[in-house]
């Protein structure tokens, strides 16, 4: 269950909440993000030249979702990883320093740099990121590292790729290790909360790691298990029972 306190409705089937704002905030590159760069000119030998490296129509995946083992690996061998000094070296052009940058600041910083080469309107820059990375672990359905390849991933669309949290996971209070320029933090959110929608932690971002803890019930057994715990603990008795009354007679 995911966003429980909607509030008193005679008919929930009909329920319609407030709007609640999205707080989404550019994303600024950072060192090993990989980015899609692609640029076109009129000039053949020039297209010819960026499509080495930029992969040509091979960009056009964005929008799918990929798991680990595929997905967003496109981008891994034909986008630009930015290096530990948040640097991406670039045919003709050479290197460029993105870190910090929006991919919207990144492609006009592209961009005057193309103009050296090419009249101002004879030539298209796209940047973007080459999907969002993010790591899944604990009790999620398909844990591990996926990718979603789109531009804006939300919480549970990530969830939603990890196979949703299965049922002993804690909703009330999932792990979120977000990197930042200075280092990583944790964050503790609370799913069940509807203000998540208007929080900072609603999008997700590049290289997050979800962690689902396990309620303390998973001790005991529940679920799957719980049958066959309480079966176990049954027969246990029985047999013990049993065994006292032949012992009596």
């Amino acid at each position: 269950m995911y966003m429980q306190d909607f509030g008193d409705d005679s008919d929930p089937m009909i329920f319609t909440g407030e709007k609640i704002r999205y707080q989404f905030d550019e994303y600024l590159l950072q060192s090993y993000d990989i980015i899609e760069i692609n640029i076109k000119t009129t000039s053949p030998e020039l297209n010819e030249l960026f499509a080495v490296v930029t992969g040509g129509d091979g960009n056009n995946n964005m929008g799918m979702m990929g798991g680990g083992q595929g997905g967003g690996d496109i981008f891994f061998m034909n986008g630009y990883t930015l290096d530990d000094e948040g640097k991406v070296e670039l045919p003709l052009i050479g290197e460029l320093s993105l870190v910090g940058y929006t991919t919207k600041q990144a492609k006009e910083l592209i961009e005057e740099e193309v103009k050296k080469y090419v009249n101002e309107d004879e030539f298209f820059v796209r940047v973007r990121l080459g999907g969002i990375r993010f790591s899944a672990l604990g009790e999620f359905n398909v844990p591990g590292k996926l990718t979603v390849l789109q531009n804006r991933v939300t919480i549970f669309e990530a969830i939603a790729a990890a196979g949703d949290m299965n049922i002993i996971a804690k909703r009330n209070e999932l792990v979120l290790v977000r990197q930042y320029p200075d280092g990583s933090q944790i964050h503790r959110i609370n799913l069940n909360d509807k203000n998540i929608l208007g929080s900072e932690y609603y999008f997700i971002r590049p290289n997050d790691v979800l962690y689902a803890e396990p309620l303390r019930v998973r001790e005991v057994g529940t679920a799957t298990n719980f049958i066959q715990t309480l079966t176990l603990i049954t027969s246990t008795i029985t047999a013990i029972a049993i065994t006292a009354t032949l012992v009596r007679n």
